[in-house]
């Protein structure tokens, strides 16, 4: 007996199973197939392979060199500086321009500062008077005094200018002062531009050279095509000339929203953005590069101390007697971020197969969710039920000898089954 178990076990390694198909002829649940059948269809086809390109192999590992040059002069009459043209050197920090650079558009200076003392709030009209200075509003909390112990020495103040010599100077008549500091002096003037110091700098231009690679396909390209010199001299970037690499300062504020003035009153960000979507299975010529423009500073926090863009720097000299002098900046202006992203594909046997049998997985998935529909869910489930599945139970063996089973089947044909 056991043996012969063992054998039967053998041979069925040898059987082939196969699924037993049962066509309904109900109208509502084959339409209902169909319309599933042609939605999965769609989205292979619409949506994997024409939009997102399902056959084609990808490269997001974008490899890119940006580098920048700024072009403009602009001229000035102020009381502290006089006379002056400005000119890429002056008003373009850092001068190697790079995917970042800045262009200084307005400016705060201190001239003739030296390292000694004077109040914290408001300026002294000469070094050494032994008048009390004239003092603005304490618009700094920690350098505000009634007498010198509220000013102790060595104390820096907080967010100001130098350190606490000990000394509450004050108007004549007056409760409140200022501590006196040792520091750069005169300090830092706190009033803010009223008007663009480089108002011109809307009609400056900055050439931007963009050359990018995918590794993988070892393609590269740049956003300047072979032409002659002449033509980059007088070009400017359009929808009708996209690859002119030049562009104007005032066109990149307005493509970002902003007015130009207004926003180089107190500085910005904008954000250049280099988008490549390339489609190597054509051309190069139809892998084109992409700009969009974006200010990427608060510009609604007027009022906040956050708004806008300004650092300062200095300037160092000594006189004819060795005392160190300096002329304090603070620039104001706009930042430009260049960024650049971008993916290539290129057709490829291994994702497209993957998509395709993905979509046969879901035709599968398609034919399981009508089952459930025919078999559950309407008036006659138990019917289709009945005949979708059908239930065998085994016989003794009594039965199996005996000549015919249920009257139409012999013990041969159940060994069948």
């Amino acid at each position: 007996m056991g043996q012969v178990s063992w054998k039967g076990l053998f041979l069925s390694l040898f059987d082939y199973k196969t699924e037993k198909y049962v066509i309904a002829k109900n109208k509502k649940v084959g339409i209902l197939y169909r319309v599933v059948q042609l939605s999965i269809l769609a989205y292979l086809v619409g949506w994997v392979f024409v939009v997102k390109k399902g056959y084609q192999d990808t490269d997001t590992s974008l490899q890119s060199s940006v580098i920048t040059k700024l072009k403009g002069v602009a001229f000035t009459n102020t009381s502290e500086l006089g006379e002056r043209l400005w000119d890429v050197a002056d008003y373009v920090i850092p001068p190697q321009g790079e995917n970042v650079f800045f262009v200084m558009t307005n400016l705060i200076v201190t001239p003739n500062q030296r390292q000694t003392t004077c109040p914290e709030v408001g300026r002294t009209e000469s070094f050494g008077s032994q008048t009390p200075p004239k003092l603005g509003s304490a618009s700094i909390p920690d350098a505000r005094c009634s007498e010198d112990e509220d000013c102790p020495a060595g104390q820096a103040v907080v967010a100001g200018n130098g350190v606490k010599t000990g000394r509450c100077l004050k108007d004549r008549d007056s409760i409140r002062g200022s501590c006196e500091v040792l520091a750069w002096c005169p300090v830092e003037k706190r009033s803010k531009p009223k008007k663009p110091l480089l108002a011109s700098a809307e009609n400056f231009t900055v050439y931007i050279k963009n050359s990018i690679r995918f590794p993988k396909f070892k393609f590269s390209k740049m956003n300047v095509l072979a032409t002659n010199e002449s033509y980059l001299k007088t070009c400017r970037y359009s929808t009708e000339h996209p690859y002119c690499p030049i562009f104007l300062l005032g066109n990149i504020v307005r493509w970002a929203g902003n007015d130009f003035q207004e926003m180089a009153l107190e500085g910005g960000v904008i954000g250049i953005q280099i988008e490549w979507n390339c489609d190597l299975d054509k051309a190069p010529s139809e892998c084109n590069p992409h700009y969009s423009f974006s200010r990427l500073d608060n510009k609604f926090a007027e009022s906040s101390v956050s708004s806008g863009y300004n650092f300062r720097f200095a300037k160092y000299y000594r006189d004819a007697e060795g005392i160190e002098y300096r002329t304090l900046f603070k620039a104001y202006g706009i930042r430009f971020d260049v960024m650049v992203n971008g993916k290539a594909g290129k057709f490829n046997i291994i994702p497209t197969v993957i998509n395709i049998g993905s979509g046969l997985a879901l035709m599968g998935a398609g034919a399981f969710f009508c089952d459930l529909v025919l078999l559950y869910l309407i008036k006659k489930s138990n019917f289709y039920r009945g005949k979708k599945y059908e239930e065998v139970k085994s016989s003794s063996r009594k039965s199996l000898t005996s000549p015919t089973l249920n009257g139409n089947q012999s013990p041969d044909q159940l060994g069948g089954l």
